[in-house]
């Protein structure tokens, strides 16, 4: 146990210090990716027929008005922040296709928790770096947002920012582990994006949706990574609904971790690899 957390703390240092190695880049790349926030404003400013800086008209659209829908969609993108996994599945198709992946079968280390360390580190630079610009962008926008919710809520609404890099995480590594049997994952990557971003509620609430779609997309555990986060800090849930629907994300979890641990294993019985 302690030789496993010895080896994770080293893998978690490793890629802190990789991430910072082009510190410049990867702070441009980051302030790069604000930019939609204002452009995603300026549009839901010409839905609304609101200019932005100008009064709210009060206008609702399906129970949202302008400032609501702003302040929904900076919630979504600090929760988007937590649950995407930017080249997790493709570099795990990528392994497997050219045979890196050998080195995670010939050593003690394993592939889904150095995957996962490798990830929290680049989270970890990532929310350094974007700590700032998101403070700046929530300044700006404060007169958008509601007033803090009650402990109980803001609590929850931590612990679904933490479940959504979780399930993030499992769902796309399972997505490149596939690669085992199915060697280009692209496609497929492509498929579940498009469906993420509708489904997750990155574009709109999941409560806009027709009644009878709603209730099939809240079968999935899409609305975790965006659109759950999000309603928790506006009020959406009461506390006990906001617990109930984490106890639901948790057992996603636990099952993302299964399967991905179940598809590892039969992937790995089946893969060869030849030369050195």
């Amino acid at each position: 146990m302690l030789g496993t957390l010895r080896v994770n703390w080293f893998i978690l240092q490793t890629s802190i210090s990789e991430r910072l190695v082009y510190r410049a880049d990867f702070i441009f790349s980051t302030f790069v990716r604000f930019l939609p926030i204002v452009t995603q404003i300026f549009l839901w400013g010409a839905v609304y027929g609101v200019t932005v800086g100008s009064a709210d008209p009060g206008r609702s659209i399906n129970g949202y008005t302008y400032r609501d829908m702003v302040a929904y969609y900076l919630l979504a993108m600090v929760a988007r922040a937590f649950s995407s996994m930017p080249g997790l599945a493709s570099g795990i198709a990528r392994d497997v296709r050219d045979g890196t992946i050998k080195k995670y079968l010939t050593q003690p280390i394993d592939m889904i928790g150095y995957l996962f360390w490798h990830r929290v580190a680049h989270k970890l630079v990532y929310y350094v770096m974007a700590g700032i610009p998101f403070a700046v962008v929530f300044y700006l926008m404060r007169d958008y947002l509601p007033g803090w919710p009650e402990p109980a809520l803001i609590a929850a609404w931590v612990c679904s920012l933490i479940l959504a890099f979780l399930i993030g995480f499992l769902i796309e590594s399972l997505i490149g582990l596939i690669s085992f049997w199915f060697l280009e994952v692209s496609s497929l990557l492509f498929i579940y994006m498009m469906f993420n971003f509708f489904l997750s509620g990155h574009m709109i609430p999941l409560d806009w949706l027709p009644g009878p779609i709603e209730q099939v997309v809240r079968y999935f555990p899409l609305q975790y990574l965006a659109y759950t986060p999000a309603a928790i800090m506006l009020g959406k849930f009461t506390p006990a609904e906001a617990w109930f629907e984490l106890s639901i994300a948790f057992g996603w979890f636990l099952g993302l971790l299964v399967l991905n641990r179940i598809v590892f294993a039969a992937g790995v019985r089946r893969y060869g690899a030849f030369g050195g």
